[in-house]
């Protein structure tokens, strides 16, 4: 069933072969970077050569990395879990400024380009990354309803699965998987117990404001040692930090950040939720949605926005500023209630951006105007034309 759905990055990366002789994949782990990577392999001309660093056998064929790859010098070489080996960039680079062809090395990494800082000093000018998120909404759209994207989230084991109650127990999996061995193999060296507890605090408080002083306390460690939970988690791709957007001096303006868990599936993992009716009627419902469209809007939104939330002291709150070139476009409120009127406050932050086209989104079809700048759209065609023709709707 996998194979019905085409990743949308595939030509993306292929386009990216063409052009720079290293392309870094990036993504979680388990979100079908290597599936993506045998595509690539598959619909491109020349010789392939794929190495996993998991496999003992194949790390074990990089005890001369630099023979190793001058002997396949015209194949693409496909290097999987790169994280695990920061010491092969230097390598790469010496191998590559001798010949500098595009399309040489694939790498797949389940930690950011952050995190490998290695790859960033050694391979500038050389390198360039592609981020591959679990599925989105474009991709599954036509072959599936949306509900199942939010309550699964969009790691292909998980989504695909015809058992629903395997596939929560492989969600669980992930989860305690990503805290035992991912994030220490990251070099996240810590108390699991309490990691554990932090992450499922966080599910809690999915969509809020962060506040590092009380979750500290909450889970008995230090402000440093919660910063460097985030960090990592972060750079991992299991959670999102959403910035406030600052432009309006005059006003005082909330300054920390929200954090999201990415994926809705891993987040109800958490939140020992496996099923629609569940989660409606759970607390965290209303931000477990917000999460969901929020994500399925970064995955598709063209490269030249960015993303901010927007919240004063007074109340006033836009859970989206899209901005381009510092200067807002839209203000998003997200809805789980499918018949939502806007409020004095989301009034108030289209004032203060002077917006002229904002949206409400819903799980709902229909599309309507509650005010002259302020339409309440449905989450599939929100994200068909922000994805598509993101101009047509901002107006530009």
């Amino acid at each position: 069933m996998g194979n019905m759905i085409l990743r949308s990055k595939e030509s993306a990366v292929l386009d990216l072969l063409t052009n720079f002789p290293v392309v870094a994949l990036t993504g979680a782990r388990q979100v079908g970077k290597t599936t993506l990577a045998k595509r690539v392999a598959a619909n491109r001309d020349g010789n392939t050569v794929h190495l996993d660093l998991e496999s003992p056998r194949d790390e074990g064929k990089l005890a001369d990395p630099e023979l190793f790859f001058e002997r396949f010098d015209d194949h693409l070489i496909i290097i999987d879990e790169i994280q695990r080996r920061p010491d092969l960039f230097p390598v790469l680079r010496a191998v590559i400024d001798r010949n500098r062809r595009p399309g040489r090395f694939l790498l797949l990494g389940s930690a950011s380009p952050v995190l490998i800082r290695e790859s960033s000093e050694s391979l500038a000018g050389r390198i360039t990354y592609e981020e591959l998120p679990p599925f989105t909404w474009q991709e599954i759209s036509g072959q599936f309803d949306i509900s199942r994207l939010w309550i699964r989230g969009g790691f292909p084991e998980a989504f695909l699965s015809e058992n629903r109650s395997y596939s929560q127990r492989w969600l669980q999996d992930y989860v305690r998987t990503l805290i035992e061995r991912d994030l220490p193999l990251l070099g996240l060296n810590t108390d699991l117990g309490k990691l554990k507890n932090f992450l499922k605090m966080l599910a809690h408080q999915n969509g809020q404001l962060l506040n590092q002083e009380n979750l500290a306390r909450s889970v008995g460690v230090s402000s440093p040692t919660i910063s460097k939970y985030l960090d990592y988690l972060e750079h991992a791709y299991i959670i999102r930090r959403v910035q406030p957007w600052h432009r309006n001096v005059k006003k005082r303006l909330v300054k920390s950040p929200k954090v999201y868990i990415r994926d809705t599936g891993v987040l109800h993992a958490l939140l020992d939720i496996d099923n629609e009716d569940s989660l409606r009627a759970h607390p965290a419902a209303g931000g477990s949605w917000e999460g969901f469209v929020l994500q399925q809007i970064l995955a598709s939104a063209p490269d030249k926005y960015t993303f901010y939330f927007y919240r004063t002291h007074q109340g006033a709150e836009a859970d989206l500023v899209v901005v381009q070139n510092e200067k807002p476009l839209m203000c998003i409120e997200i809805k789980l209630n499918p018949s939502p009127k806007p409020s004095k406050g989301f009034h108030n932050v289209i004032e203060d951006n002077q917006t002229t086209k904002n949206f409400i989104v819903t799980p709902g079809t229909d599309r309507y105007p509650v005010h002259e700048k302020i339409d309440v759209v449905g989450i599939k065609e929100f994200l068909a034309e922000f994805g598509g023709v993101g101009d047509w709707l901002i107006g530009n």
